[in-house]
């Protein structure tokens, strides 16, 4: 049941030790594994490895074994080392002598290889479209509570107006600088590692453009050994991609929590979105903010793991790559679901009136009045120093009405120009 098997039997423990949770974490990329043998069986017929006959039975297996893993029927079995000795030894049991030509002119690591390289850049595509349709949530969210003025904090002090508009725009826009990571990353992995074989190609006449066509890769990882080196730079630069949109997640929901808490009673949620206490009746929590925020951090993480994993690597294949898979996975399908879920809680926002009266706002717009003064003719530093002198006296009085007209402020937010700078 190894593509390796030379006719011994290994020992239990040493296997059990080495293969891991391949089985558990390989059904994430079989059906890339399926896509990747159907590209190799047509490079292999086309250069006069297999016939027609033989590429047609190999693409027939191949489609029941697509068939099963679309529809949830395909295991692997205990008795198999991942999914690509699965897959071989379903397509022996199918067709014979024909079944074991398929691994002609391949290695398992680049089976694995370019699996994964599927895998990242379907899941990458996918985490981008997501991250677009929280954007769009929250751009309109920032257009229908646009007039709705917001306390404005520095060092957790209350410090100038800001508004709602500009607060759910503001993580709308740097959602773009992640999706700016995610086109990086794409482009990454966005090449054809097939051929490279155990890391230094092969001595059949494979034709590599076949196969990146077939697969849809954009392009070529043409050196064989930069191609298996790929593995772990792939994963080091999707943790860091993945990373960054968790950080911009992960601090949004920081600020969901403390604007939630009665201290700050700026929003609130309906009572099927929270939990409650078991000895507290009264409570009322953001579980599911509190989540996103440490599934985040958890993810943030993921990217020195990475980097500890293969610093200092060597050229050539290292069995410490196979660690590499199970969290990177993992990141990738918590963090669909966590812009999932965000994306569905944040829309049931309830956004509640604030008394700016409230003497704890007194001082909210100092500067304000400090720019009228200047506006009618006062140097800034006189100004600062009468509106200041004002404040220690305990005579200083708001005048909230001035308004912030310049691009990208509380009443002018640029929306639309937010919504252009959007990647496509």
């Amino acid at each position: 049941m190894k593509l390796w098997d030379k006719g011994f039997t290994i020992d239990k423990q040493i296997e059990q030790f080495t293969v891991g949770n391949d089985r558990e974490i390989d059904i994430h990329i079989a059906k890339y594994d399926v896509i990747a043998s159907k590209a190799h069986a047509k490079m292999l017929q086309k250069i006069g490895i297999i016939t027609v006959e033989e590429l047609v039975d190999l693409l027939s297996g191949l489609k029941v074994l697509e068939d099963q893993i679309e529809n949830g029927s395909f295991v692997i079995d205990a008795q198999f080392e991942d999914v690509h000795s699965k897959i071989e030894f379903e397509l022996t049991k199918q067709l014979g002598e024909v079944g074991k030509k398929i691994h002609t002119a391949r290695s398992r690591n680049d089976q694995v290889l370019v699996a994964l390289h599927l895998y990242f850049k379907d899941n990458l595509l996918d985490v981008k479209a997501k991250t677009k349709t929280f954007f769009e949530t929250l751009l309109q969210l920032a257009d229908t509570h646009k007039e709705k003025l917001l306390p404005g904090y520095t060092h957790l002090q209350v410090a100038m107006p800001s508004s709602f508009g500009l607060w759910f725009s503001a993580y709308a826009e740097l959602l773009i600088d992640d999706v700016y990571l995610l086109n990086a990353a794409i482009k990454t992995v966005d090449q054809n590692p097939l051929g490279s074989a155990a890391g230094y190609g092969s001595s059949f006449p494979i034709d590599r453009n076949i196969t990146t066509q077939e697969m849809g890769f954009e392009t070529l990882k043409y050196n064989v050994v930069a191609a298996q080196m790929s593995r772990g730079k792939s994963e080091r630069t999707i943790a860091a991609t993945l990373g960054s949109l968790a950080n911009t997640m992960s601090r949004f929901a920081m600020d969901v929590c403390l604007y939630m808490s009665q201290n700050f009673g700026f929003i609130t949620f309906p009572d099927e979105l929270t939990t409650g206490s078991s000895i507290m009746p009264h409570k009322k929590n953001p579980d599911v903010f509190e989540l996103i925020r440490g599934k985040c951090n958890k993810i943030q993480a993921l990217q020195t793991e990475m980097i500890l994993i293969t610093n200092n690597l060597p050229s050539g294949y290292h069995r410490d790559f196979q660690l590499l898979k199970e969290n990177t996975i993992a990141a990738f399908e918590e963090l669909k679901t966590i812009l999932d879920i965000f994306n569905y809680a944040i829309q049931q926002i309830v956004v509640k009136d604030i008394d700016l009266n409230d003497d704890k706002y007194k001082y909210l717009f100092t500067v304000d009045n400090i720019n009228n003064l200047v506006v009618d003719g006062m140097s800034f530093r006189e100004a600062y120093q009468k509106i200041g002198g004002q404040v220690q006296a305990g005579t200083y009085k708001p005048d909230m009405s001035k308004e912030h007209s310049h691009i990208g402020s509380i009443h002018n937010l640029c929306l639309d120009d937010i919504r252009a700078k959007f990647p496509e």
